[in-house]
This record gives C-alpha cells, structure tokens and sequence, in this order.
C-alpha cells in the first residue's frame, strides 16, 4: 500500500515536498514514479526513481526543478522547486516490479500499485 501526502497551495516560485510511504514490501523491490493528472488530461509521468540501481528520470517540464530521492526502505521523495501554476495537478506515487528505458518508467501504464492523489496548486 502506498500513501502520497505534502501536497497544498503555494506561490509560483515556491517548493514543496512530495512523500510516498509504503505500509508494505520495502520501496526498495520496486521502481516508483510519481505522476500528475489535471482533470480532463491523462497522467502524465513526472520522475521516477529505478530498481535496483536507482536510476532517476525526469520528465522535461521537470528536469532541473524536480528531485526524487529515496530515504531508507520505505520512504521516496519528491522535491519540487521554481513551481509554476502549469504545475497545479493532483500527484501520485506508484510502484512495479521492473525497470527500463525513461519511456517506460515514465508511462503509468505500467505501473501495478497506486497509492492516493496529494493535490498541488500551484497560485498567487
């Protein structure tokens, strides 16, 4: 089971820090991506973090803004700087057993485990 939080209101320019908290195997088995969907838009792939090497990806929009970072077994993060109102969207952690290419690792569908949404607005 996963569980997202961290997300509020913040002005453009400001950061946030994103948590995803497994309750169940360690992140560690697994690749985790965090995505964001806005309504009448697909999910779309922010960052994810690889099994077993952990191999970070970043899609472009968050490239140079974004971290994502692991802390111990259970904990992955996502660190969110320079945020610009086009970062507004509900965010998700996911996980699955596999790795490869930033194509794949970035395409939610194929991701097995999803946990809640933490929304992020981003507004003066």
């Amino acid at each position: 089971q996963l569980q997202a939080s961290g997300g509020g209101l913040v002005q453009p320019g400001g950061s946030l820090r994103l948590s995803c908290v497994t309750s169940g195997r360690p992140l560690d088995d697994y690749t985790i991506g965090w995505f964001r969907q806005v309504p009448g838009k697909e999910r779309e792939g922010v960052s994810s973090i690889s099994h077993p090497y952990g191999r970070t990806n970043y899609a472009d929009s968050a490239k140079g803004r974004f971290t994502i970072s692991k802390d111990g077994a259970n904990t992955v993060y996502l660190e969110m700087n320079g945020l610009k109102p086009e970062d507004t969207a509900v965010y998700y952690c996911a996980a699955f057993d596999g790795f490869g290419s930033a194509g794949r690792v970035l395409n939610p569908g194929v991701y097995d485990y999803w946990g809640q949404g933490t929304q992020v607005t981003v507004s003066s």
